[in-house]
């Protein structure tokens, strides 16, 4: 399980992540980057948006024939091209555990730009966000709350995203460097991938909530985590959404779109004046 922490006050946890990186700086200089991932309810899993539609064990080679033939629609009402391997080529590269597996551990990672611009649009993806940016993972946390309860900022060190072996789950660490929709750039995000090569000799999608939470501690203290996850009061909502509008993170400054700007003029006028 990840080490869960209860705080108090958005300033809490900023002391408390403070003195982690204090404590990675002081003994581990070289130390992997850590990655955030924001949850508008404490009780969410890590779980993916195919994932919750249903699909935890689809078939990668499924799921690529899917998006494949989805590809010509989406370029015609988007105006955009993505030169993406054929589905011939990727079910050959699928079908041994090598060749797949080097592919996803140093790429190239198959139609990886597309598959992020998919995410970013709704479409039912594999791929699990996170970002670079503690402060962009706390506006994903605050924007979309409720009313009662706690939000949850994830903390993974860079280091847990690490492959497998054959038969075994394991995390793929996809990367920040592609050239792809603009809100990648925007959420200084970064992707995972959780596959494994089943004793059918077939890859196919596993659930990130059963890696990354399994065998996580190296030790008794709370540092010593690989993932840890910070649970902050709802009620903290407006004035953290508050002091990330004065640094221009908003709902604008991350999407971009129409909507997003009324968003933003909407809770500067009706909420943060107040």
């Amino acid at each position: 399980m990840p080490n869960e922490i209860d705080v108090d006050t958005w300033e809490a946890f900023e002391d408390r992540l403070n003195e982690f990186r204090n404590h990675r700086t002081t003994n581990e200089p070289s130390a992997p980057a850590l990655h955030f991932r924001g949850h508008a309810n404490s009780r969410w899993s890590l779980s993916t948006t195919l994932e919750r539609n249903k699909k935890p064990a689809m078939l990668f080679k499924d799921y690529y024939r899917a998006i494949s033939v989805l590809r010509p629609e989406i370029e015609t009402f988007t105006s955009t091209q993505w030169a993406i391997p054929t589905y011939p080529e990727v079910e050959k590269l699928v079908q041994d555990y090598d060749p797949f597996s080097l592919a996803l551990t140093f790429g190239p990672h198959p139609a990886y730009d597309y598959m992020i611009y998919l995410r970013h649009h709704g479409f039912p993806s594999p791929l699990l966000d996170w970002t670079r940016s503690v402060h962009v993972a706390a506006y994903f946390a605050f924007n979309n709350a409720g009313e009662s309860g706690a939000v949850s900022i994830y903390v993974l060190l860079e280091g847990k995203f690490k492959s497998g072996s054959n038969g075994v789950p394991s995390i793929h660490r996809m990367g920040p460097y592609v050239k792809t929709h603009r809100r990648h750039f925007l959420q200084q995000s970064d992707y995972t991938m959780c596959l494994v090569f089943g004793s059918d000799s077939q890859w196919r999608f596993a659930e990130h909530d059963r890696v990354l939470t399994c065998n996580n501690v190296h030790g008794d203290i709370w540092w010593n985590y690989d993932l840890m996850k910070f649970n902050i009061p709802v009620g903290e909502r407006l004035k953290v959404l508050k002091l990330l509008d004065e640094h221009n993170l908003n709902a604008f400054s991350l999407f971009g779109s129409e909507e997003s700007l009324m968003e933003t003029m909407s809770l500067r006028k009706l909420h943060f004046q107040n």
